[in-house]
């Protein structure tokens, strides 16, 4: 069970001894972002009755905020709370619970409990907040695609396979079943490929390590479908082998001479994760998902949306322009993309868009050209920032939902930080700063 109530935890005084930085970032993001809705929608996430009342809800979205916001490990994060009197502030942590609040293993936990759809919550109460306040204009749409790199060793036919025994071995482990093939053979084999890598010689080694993953194979399908165990347990050894499954016919159309396999698996740990051609030199692929972002012409981002593989951009067009027209609720003037997303039909869309720009000036009217085309340099400069200054740069969780959580997380930092930037440089008027209470 965790604690549903917001109840302010710090008194005036506290705040006047402690906190003397009233233009600390965080100072002013505490006033600004509205917990008691954000609260009040993730309630139904949790158990209202059963377990120990834990961390309340209030402290937890302050944690997910930050931990992104100042690019921090969950260990750094709550490291951080009992360290820094800000953050403890902003995260609303007393004094009396700093030593027991939370265990840094405990978030991980938290996170997984409202998954995407809660986070999701978190991102889209804080940006509609700053839209219905004036301070996302919807004006311009800007967009492009890149890669979130998930974190994988870089993958081989062999290393797979060997990895794939590692998983079988545990699952044997944890179920006390003796193993079913000559373990011993297997890193012997692996420690004289690694000791021999002649590129001639990979394909007999490769071979070899197939031949006897087949029949291990076999033999684990046998003892999944005998397994007694729970029905997570089950379900789990289920997944498992299906993967393995899937690897093993990758494996079959590799050594049958196909040089170019559909959906090709390169992570047991990120299934999801695909070879990706970036069409840069370097590096000119990535492994990972397909990050499709949307920005307005200040920098806010206003759509993320992760897909397998690398689906052509033109068909995406369509659906990230119908999002971004209902997160903003407003059709954009500009529409701007590169040739990527370039068709007849893209052309007309958003429809009721009076400029659309997908990388050729004759799209436009000459008046229009040089903002098109600085709106497109734009555009290459915001993913670079959210790549490398805003966490974007390379998925830390596990599997495609986690690199949803990790896009939506990301994407409140991004605007966050924007919106401090703006703050900051007087460009947020009058009227929005009242309706933020920041006046």
């Amino acid at each position: 069970m965790i604690e549903k109530k917001f109840e302010e935890a710090f008194t005036p005084e506290w705040v006047k001894k402690n906190i003397t930085d009233l233009t600390n970032e965080l100072v002013i993001l505490r006033k600004v972002i509205p917990w008691q809705k954000i609260i009040n929608r993730l309630t139904r996430f949790y158990d209202s009755g059963r377990g120990c009342v834990g961390i309340s809800l209030r402290t937890v979205i302050g944690l997910f905020v930050v931990v992104r916001l100042r690019l921090l490990s969950d260990r750094g994060v709550v490291s951080q709370v009992r360290e820094n009197r800000y953050i403890q502030y902003f995260c609303n942590v007393p004094d009396e619970k700093l030593k027991t609040f939370i265990h840094d293993s405990g978030l991980c936990k938290i996170r997984r409990r409202p998954g995407e759809e809660g986070i999701a919550v978190i991102e889209s109460e804080i940006f509609d907040m700053l839209r219905l306040a004036g301070v996302i204009k919807g004006d311009c749409m800007l967009t492009d695609s890149t890669v979130l790199p998930a974190d994988i060793i870089y993958p081989t036919d062999i290393g797979l396979i060997f990895k794939a025994f590692g998983k079988m071995r545990h699952f044997a482990e944890t179920h006390g079943i003796p193993l079913w093939w000559d373990d011993r053979e297997i890193k012997e084999l692996w420690r004289e490929y690694n000791l021999n890598r002649n590129k001639n010689e990979i394909p007999a080694y490769f071979f070899e390590f197939a031949l006897i993953f087949v029949s291990a194979l076999r033999t684990f399908g046998d003892r999944v479908g005998n397994l007694t165990a729970s029905g997570g347990e089950k379900e789990k050894a289920l997944r498992l082998l299906a993967l393995l499954t899937l690897l093993n016919e990758k494996n079959e159309q590799k050594i049958a001479g196909e040089r170019h396999i559909k959906n090709r698996t390169v992570s047991l740990d990120e299934p999801e994760a695909r070879p990706i051609k970036k069409g840069k030199k370097h590096p000119d692929c990535e492994f990972g998902t397909t990050l499709q972002m949307s920005f307005n012409r200040q920098g806010f981002m206003v759509t993320v949306e992760n897909f397998i593989g690398k689906p052509d951009d033109s068909t995406l067009w369509p659906a990230t322009s119908e999002l971004f027209i209902k997160r903003m609720g407003e059709i954009p003037e500009f529409a701007i993309g590169d040739q990527g997303y370039r068709s007849v039909a893209n052309l007309s869309i958003p429809g009721g868009t009076e400029h659309i720009f997908l990388g050729r000036s004759s799209d436009v009217a000459e008046e229009k050209k040089d903002f098109c085309r600085k709106a497109r340099s734009a555009t290459e400069g915001f993913i670079a920032v959210a790549k490398n200054i805003r966490g974007f740069g390379r998925s830390l969780y596990r599997g495609f939902g986690g690199d949803r959580i990790w896009s939506l997380l990301c994407q409140t930092a991004c605007n966050l930080k924007k919106f401090l930037q703006l703050y900051f440089t007087d460009e947020i008027g009058d009227e929005s700063l009242k309706t933020l209470g920041l006046a």
